[in-house]
């Protein structure tokens, strides 16, 4: 589904472009993630130029217990800057910077009262992991009543199969998804 308005107040929400994740992905993942960053750096300028808000969301933690890949929150042991933004994303002032402990960016972080109290609606999402901090941030947005666009050439993840997933099956389910190229059209069209 192509992107159709963008409601008065949109708001761009970044998840997990930190140092630590981007720097440990494999080869080929880092070329996706390179273009990610690039795309989202560019929806942030874009967003700020238009005065619409900019969140900005890091991961510090895992949510407790056991799973069958065997990682928990006490197998998160980052370095010295892990958790610190990329460069690219150029962080200003204005932006509001969240930290997480579990998969979304909802979970404890007051991100939905930092929304609402901006007057926001809509969310756009990019980021890294398509189909974990990202999937799991657009699926308690729209729990919350929020109009879901989804910038999947803004987002990538480690596992391809698992990006794919998310995009085809998953993301239509919860709101528009769309370019960076067609947000920042809508923007220009309705600014």
């Amino acid at each position: 589904m192509p992107l159709t308005t963008f409601d008065p107040t949109p708001a761009l929400v970044v998840i997990d472009l930190q140092k630590g994740i981007v720097s440990a992905l494999a080869d080929t993942a880092r070329q996706a993630a390179d273009t990610t960053v690039e795309r989202a750096a560019h929806l942030a300028t874009e967003f700020r130029r238009h005065g619409l808000p900019v969140v900005l969301v890091n991961v510090t933690g895992r949510a407790p217990g056991r799973t069958d890949t065997g990682r928990s929150a006490n197998s998160l042991a980052p370095s010295a800057g892990w958790a610190e933004l990329v460069d690219e994303l150029d962080v200003r002032p204005t932006d509001h910077l969240l930290t997480k402990r579990r998969r979304s960016a909802f979970h404890d972080t007051g991100l939905d009262t930092l929304l609402r109290d901006l007057g926001a609606t809509q969310i756009v999402l990019a980021g890294i992991s398509t189909g974990s901090g990202v999937e799991s941030t657009a699926r308690s947005a729209s729990d919350h009543g929020y109009h879901v666009v989804l910038a999947t050439d803004a987002m990538t993840d480690p596992d391809p199969e698992a990006h794919r997933h998310s995009v085809e099956r998953v993301f239509p389910k919860l709101g528009e998804t769309t370019t960076t190229a067609e947000v920042v059209a809508m923007l220009e069209a309705t600014r």
